[in-house]
C-alpha cells in the first residue's frame, strides 16, 4: 500500500493551489456578500484546462481519473474558495460523465467541448419538490412529440440553473402506472437551456450565495430527439453511474474546507495572546484542533480508496458513500472547532472561518443526507433489512 501522492498528483495539486492563489480571500468574502457568481474564478479555471481532468481527451478532456479530480477539487477548498469554489466547477468535472458512458460519438463531441471549455455552463436537474431522494416518483414528464419531446413539471434545488447554458435533466417519459419496475420509464437528455419554457427562481440559503440554488418551473420544454442520452427509459440506469464520482468529490472538497478551517484556527492560535501567552499554547485549544485534523486524514483515506476504486472500474459504492460519510463529519467538526477555538473572531467574516461552517453544511446534507447513508451501509455492509 501507498497512501502518497505520485509526482503527478502532487504537481496537479500545486498547479490548482496557484491557479486559486490568485483569488484573495477577500474576493470569496465579496462573491458571499452580493451573491454573484464567481465568473473569474470559473473562466481561470476552465482556460487552464482543469475542468476536463476526468474527460477523455478525444472530447477535450485530461484522461485522467476520478482521483485526480478529487485530488483537484480538494485543493480548491483548502485554498481558501470553500464550497462556493467547488462548487462554481463542481458540475462539469463529473457530471458529464453519462454523455461520456451513454452518448454516442456525435453527442459526446457536440456536448461535451464547450462546457470543458467554459464556453457554456451547465446545470443538472433531478431533485423535485415532495420527491426528495425517492427519484423513481419524479413527476416532470417527457412526453414524446414529432421530432422530440415535450417536458412539464418543477425542479428544486437546482445549482447554477440561473446562469446556465445546458440543463441535464431526468424526467419521465413513460408513467410510474405503466412500467413493470419503478426504476423503468425515467429519460436523461442534455440540452440546451431554453428560458421562454424554464423559468427559475433563486432560493434565498444559508450559505454559498455565489453559487446559486434553483426552483425550476418547467412548461412546455422542447427537447429535440438528438438530445437523449442512451435509450429511452433508461435513465435512472445511466444516473446511477455518476453517483459515486459525486458523493467522492463532494467529500474530497469536505475534507478540504476542514483543512483550511483548521489551518485559520491553528494561525489565530499561535498569535492570539492571553494572559500573556499564546491561546494555542493551552490544551483545550490544542487537544480539539488536533483531534479534526486526526479526523480529516483519516476520512481522506477511505475518499481516496473509493476514487482508486472507481478508477479502477471496481465496485466502490460503499467505500463512496462512507467516505462522504465520514469527510463530512469531519470537515463539519473541523469547522464547528475552528470557529469556536477563535471565540468571538471565529464568528467575524473577515476570518472566513464562518463562512466555512455555514459552507460545510452542504456536504454534509447534500445530495444524500448522513441518515440515508447510514441506512445504505447497514444493509450492504451489515446485510440488514432495508429500512426505507
Amino acid at each position: 500500500m501507498d497512501f502518497s501522492l505520485t509526482a503527478d498528483q502532487q504537481a496537479i495539486r500545486e498547479a490548482v493551489l496557484g491557479i486559486c492563489g490568485q483569488f484573495s480571500d477577500d474576493y470569496w468574502l465579496e462573491r458571499d456578500s452580493d451573491g454573484e457568481f464567481p465568473v473569474e474564478f470559473s473562466n481561470a479555471m476552465a482556460q487552464a484546462g482543469w475542468l476536463g481532468i476526468a474527460m477523455p481527451e478525444a472530447c477535450g478532456g485530461s484522461g485522467l481519473g476520478i482521483t485526480e479530480a478529487a485530488i483537484m477539487m480538494q485543493a480548491v477548498a483548502e485554498a481558501g474558495g470553500g464550497m462556493t469554489a467547488s462548487s462554481a466547477i463542481h458540475g462539469p468535472v463529473f457530471s458529464m460523465e453519462p454523455i461520456i458512458q451513454f452518448g454516442n460519438d456525435e453527442q459526446q463531441q457536440r456536448m461535451i467541448p464547450p462546457i470543458l471549455s467554459g464556453a457554456e455552463r451547465m446545470c443538472f436537474a433531478v431533485t423535485e419538490p415532495n420527491v426528495g431522494l425517492d427519484t423513481t416518483s419524479l413527476k416532470t414528464r417527457a412526453e414524446a412529440v414529432q421530432g422530440g419531446y415535450l417536458v412539464n413539471g418543477e425542479k428544486i434545488w437546482i445549482t447554477n440553473a440561473h446562469v446556465a447554458d445546458k440543463i441535464m435533466l431526468l424526467a419521465r417519459t413513460t408513467p410510474l402506472d405503466q412500467v413493470k419496475r419503478k426504476t423503468d420509464g425515467l429519460s436523461l437528455f442534455f440540452t440546451k437551456l431554453d428560458r421562454s419554457a424554464i423559468e427559475h427562481s433563486l432560493i434565498p440559503k444559508m450559505g454559498r450565495h455565489a453559487v446559486g440554488s434553483n426552483m425550476l418551473f418547467i412548461n412546455d420544454f422542447f427537447i429535440p430527439e438528438e438530445d437523449r442520452i442512451g435509450a429511452e427509459g433508461d435513465g435512472f440506469k445511466i444516473i446511477l453511474k455518476g453517483l459515486n464520482p459525486e458523493r467522492i468529490l463532494l467529500g474530497a472538497e469536505a475534507i478540504g474546507l476542514g483543512r483550511v478551517a483548521i489551518q485559520r484556527a491553528a494561525r489565530y492560535a499561535r498569535e492570539r495572546v492571553v494572559f500573556g501567552r499564546p491561546i494555542g499554547q493551552n490544551q483545550g485549544i490544542q487537544h480539539p484542533l488536533a483531534k479534526c485534523w486526526a479526523q480529516l486524514e483519516a476520512a481522506n483515506l477511505m475518499v481516496m480508496k473509493a476514487a482508486t476504486l472507481f478508477d479502477k472500474g471496481e465496485e466502490c459504492g460503499v467505500e463512496a458513500n462512507a467516505g462522504k460519510y465520514l469527510a463530512a463529519e469531519a470537515g463539519f467538526e473541523a469547522c464547528h472547532t475552528a470557529m469556536l477555538s477563535m471565540g468571538g473572531m471565529g464568528y467575524a467574516k473577515e476570518y472566513h472561518v464562518e463562512r466555512y461552517l455555514r459552507e460545510v453544511l452542504i456536504p454534509r446534507t447534500a445530495p444524500v443526507s448522513p441518515h440515508m447513508i447510514l441506512n445504505f451501509l447497514a444493509e450492504k455492509v451489515l446485510d440488514l433489512p432495508k429500512s426505507y
